[in-house]
């Protein structure tokens, strides 16, 4: 059921059995001791704010069964360290990994087409993303805040960059902007203070408000 354990304060480990494959939403939403859990295979989604606010949640194992990451899944588990996101995974929802300051890397195969607006906003130790070809839009506020995300790679198959899509990400020293771009939102790089080279193809026909 959704929010079945939201809320529970002091409950640190759970074991969920092998024959479940659903696991609703907000199931353990502000769960803050929750320390340790494994999901089991079977599952296909993890649902929108699963383990919103999961202060304790330090590692997870997300299994291959996994195709979705719904909206909020991991918003505000700022103990998170390292995440390896499964193939197979194809939509990774808004806000899935917003601040989560802590986690230091991240895997995203080459199986996900949409990143969500906000989805690794405010991941402060972040220092590394490879963005896979199979996406081709950068939400707005994607990798905003992610103060020490040194080099990224935006893949050719992207058309447009959202709003404030790296906005705050101070430590990008330079960027490629691929040829099939037409459109780079407002304030898309905004306070990319260290931003001392980039490439803009002929193919972008708008550049918003304050984009550098």
């Amino acid at each position: 059921e959704n929010y079945a354990f939201g809320g529970c304060v002091d409950l640190s480990s759970i074991t969920i059995p092998e024959s479940v494959t659903s696991i609703g939403e907000g199931a353990f939403h502000s769960c803050y001791n929750l320390s340790s859990i494994t999901i089991p295979e079977g599952v296909t989604s993890i649902r929108g704010y699963v383990f919103y606010d999961c202060k304790k949640l330090s590692s997870i194992i997300i299994p291959k069964s996994v195709t979705i990451i719904g909206s909020s899944a991991f918003e505000g588990c700022d103990n998170l360290s390292s995440v390896s996101i499964p193939e197979g995974v194809t939509s990774i929802g808004e806000g899935a990994f917003h601040l989560c300051d802590n986690l230091s890397s991240i895997s995203i195969p080459k199986s996900v087409t949409f990143i969500g607006s906000s989805a690794f906003k405010d991941c402060s130790n972040l220092s590394s993303v490879s963005i896979p070809e199979g996406v081709t839009s950068i939400e707005s506020s994607a990798f905003e805040g992610c103060l020490s995300l040194s080099s990224i790679t935006i893949p050719e198959g992207v058309t447009s960059i959202g709003d404030a899509a790296f906005s705050m990400c101070s430590s990008i020293t330079k960027i490629v902007i691929p040829k099939g771009v037409t459109s780079i939102g407002n304030y898309a790089f905004n306070c990319c203070f260290k931003l001392s080279s980039i490439t803009i193809p002929e193919s972008v026909t708008s550049i918003g408000e304050s984009a550098f």
